[in-house]
This record gives C-alpha cells, structure tokens and sequence, in this order.
C-alpha cells in the first residue's frame, strides 16, 4: 500500500524514480535492481565512438510537436524497463525484457549500453559506418548481460501499443543483436561509409537482420512508477523527400565534456576527409 503514494501524477522524472527505489530497497534491502545507480560514461579523446565504450542512446528533442502530445518533445534515452522485472528475483533479468526510452538523460543503471564487437574488432577501436556492433547493458541493473534485439513483426510478436516490429532484450547473441550506424544525410550515406562515427552526432542506427531502424514515436507510451515512458520500435519513418525524420535520430553520448564543439569539428573533418578522398 505505501508503495501506491509514488504515484506517476505526484512526482516525475528522477525524483519519482529514486522515491520509489528507495522505498523498495527500505523493504527489500540492498538490491542490485537499482536504475538510479550512477554509471561513468566513456570518455572519447578522438571524439568517435569506440568498441567497448559504455554509452547513453539519446533520442534528441523532435523539431515538431506530437500532435496531441505536447509534452513529448524533449531528448529521450534508451532504457531498459523496469516494469518487466521482478523485484523479488534480482539474481537474474527475465528474458525477453522489454526496452523503453525515458526523460532521464543521466547515465544510470537502466540507461547505459556497451559498444560490442560482433567481428572480432579490437575493443578501443572506432565503430564505422556500416560496422556491425552490439549494444549490451552495463551491469548497472543486473550481473548479467542482455543484448539489444529485433525480429521481424508477427501476428503473436510485435510492440505493444502501435504493433509495429517491437525492440527488446535477449541474453543470446545472435544475428538479431546485430545493428549499425548509417549517415544522416542519405545522399551523403555511401560516402561515409567505412568512416569512424563521431560521438554526439545525430546518426541513424539500423538494424542488420530486419534493415529497419530504431525509432521512438512518442506518442505510444505507458505509465510507470517512474513517469511517462515511451515506446521504443524498430520502423523507418521517412519524409516526402525519403529522408528519415526525427523520429529515427540518434546520438551515442560519451563522456566527451565538449560535445557539441567536438561534434561540429568532427562533422567538419569527416566532410574535408570525404571530399578529399573521392576527389570531390
């Protein structure tokens, strides 16, 4: 009963999240389920993204307004959702687990991934245009690792609210944990491919089995004892100019403290680097 008082509509965000942890940890003791646990985020010296990097998956803010859901514009991250487990088993995540982005853009326990190498790449080298890599939890939540998956949509497996192809968590790795970084700008994408990608950049990251991308739509969500959160998918959106909107952006957040300034040099030095390379 104490734990009803946490409602979704009394506190928000953080707060909410660290309200109800605490209180859980007041009956349950010390637990390793904790997504307020703080987790350090790689520092990227190059200002790329690197195999073995611990790593936030920010949805940054929509340009436009969700129709009808106005207070669904702000940066999104990536998370694992906490709905799906079982306070009461902590040795181990149930899997499939399901995904979910948050509001929260602090690096916890729930929304930290590690940069894998599916090809035998070399941790601390860059992850490339076109690459295949993997995204794994951290540890923060749990002593084992899940890893980020798709499938194709099915009449008994697609995403919750808006059954399109649904993101989750599996423990095996597989073809279906396989994703890449693909260039904003499609008519830029087969140039830079095979090119480092920057930290902090918008980039669109696809998966390799299915070849669609993951998406946020914001205006799928559910209510939990931490807030509002919103459904994550796999689906390509694309605008009259067949460009992906939005919704499909993504930026690999390091601990780079000069991230926009770095990101805009790099941008920069990738264009001088692809101009001089193909002659342009």
């Amino acid at each position: 009963a104490a734990m009803a008082a946490y409602r979704p509509g009394v506190l928000i965000g953080n707060w909410n999240e660290e309200a109800y942890l605490e209180e859980v940890g007041e009956e349950l003791g010390p637990s390793p389920v904790s997504g307020s646990r703080a987790i350090h985020l790689s520092v990227s010296k190059d200002g790329f993204v690197h195999f073995g990097d611990t790593v936030i998956l920010l949805n940054p803010p929509n340009k436009s307004p969700v129709e009808n859901y106005p207070g669904a514009c702000g940066s999104l991250t990536l998370a694992v959702d906490l709905d799906e487990i079982s306070i009461y088993s902590v040795e181990s995540l149930q899997v499939p687990c399901g995904v979910s982005a948050v509001k929260s853009v602090d690096p916890t326990g729930r929304n930290t991934f590690c940069i894998l190498s599916v090809g035998g790449d070399a941790v601390g080298e860059p992850i490339r245009f076109g690459q295949n890599f993997g995204l794994g939890t951290t540890g923060g939540l749990s002593d084992q690792m899940l890893y980020l998956a798709s499938d194709h949509k099915s009449f008994m497996r697609s995403a919750k609210k808006s059954y399109l192809q649904q993101v989750f968590l599996t423990d095996e790795r597989s073809y279906l944990t396989c994703w890449k970084a693909v260039f904003l700008d499609p008519q830029l994408r087969l140039e830079y491919e095979g090119f480092p990608v920057p930290a902090n950049s918008e980039i669109i990251i696809t998966h390799c089995h299915t070849n669609r991308s993951l998406a946020v739509p914001r205006n799928f969500w559910t209510r939990s004892y931490f807030g509002k959160e919103y459904e994550v998918v796999c689906h390509t959106y694309l605008d009259s100019h067949k460009a992906e909107e939005d919704k499909n952006y993504w930026k690999i957040v390091t601990g780079d403290p000069g991230d926009e300034d770095v990101s805009e040099t790099l941008k920069t030095k990738l264009m001088q680097a692809v101009m001089g390379y193909f002659d342009i």
